[in-house]
């Protein structure tokens, strides 16, 4: 039997031209094929208003346009987030989605600042899929990957996921056509295993 996986394009531009759009349909085509249930989500198309206010993240409503992500990621049992590196970590509108979507009572319930809380989320696992300009091992060893692990560790442990793989793309700019089929075809192999 098939998981049910939510694959997110959260490059912020929705030119289906982007090679985070071809990551997210590479992935979604090799888990289907493999009989898993896929739903996505380009977070280009989508208004992702910033949360401006405290009270707004803690007792306000989702809105309107971004409940179907939340029920899709309450329904998914593994999440793929593909994105491009913008400032060393992840764009504003990924941040934001994921502070809309990940709830206090959704994501997680108790008091996040005294360490007394319970992620809502656990059970699910995630694949953080990352393109950038600078070869990936630049990223990782001279950097230490801190946009990603702060991702990780401070949003998508906190409510439950795990284990979180990620996949970096580095260089590219630069990237070829043989590359770029490559990286296609390392993705359709990771949707058709579902991790």
């Amino acid at each position: 039997m098939g998981r049910n996986i939510l694959v997110v394009n959260a490059h912020p531009d929705a030119d289906p031209a982007r090679f985070c759009a071809a990551l997210a349909s590479a992935y979604a085509e090799g888990a289907r094929a493999a009989g898993h249930r896929v739903e996505e989500i380009a977070l280009g198309r989508l208004d992702v208003p910033l949360l401006r206010r405290k009270a707004d993240y803690e007792r306000g409503e989702v809105p309107a346009g971004l409940r179907a992500s939340q029920e899709a990621l309450r329904d998914a049992e593994h999440l793929v987030l593909i994105f491009p590196l913008w400032l060393g970590t992840m764009p504003a509108s990924t941040k934001a989605w994921l502070e809309q979507v990940l709830r206090p009572g959704f994501a997680w319930e108790g008091e996040a600042a005294s360490g007394r809380s319970r992620a809502r989320l656990a059970g699910r696992s995630a694949r953080l899929v990352v393109t950038m300009g600078m070869p990936a091992l630049v990223y990782r060893w001279w950097f230490g990957a801190h946009g990603l692990r702060g991702l990780e560790h401070n949003v998508l442990r906190f409510v439950g996921l795990r284990p979180v793989r990620t996949t970096l793309v580095g260089r590219v700019d630069a990237i070829g056509d043989a590359r770029r089929r490559a990286w296609l075809e390392h993705l359709r192999a990771l949707g058709r295993a579902a991790r």
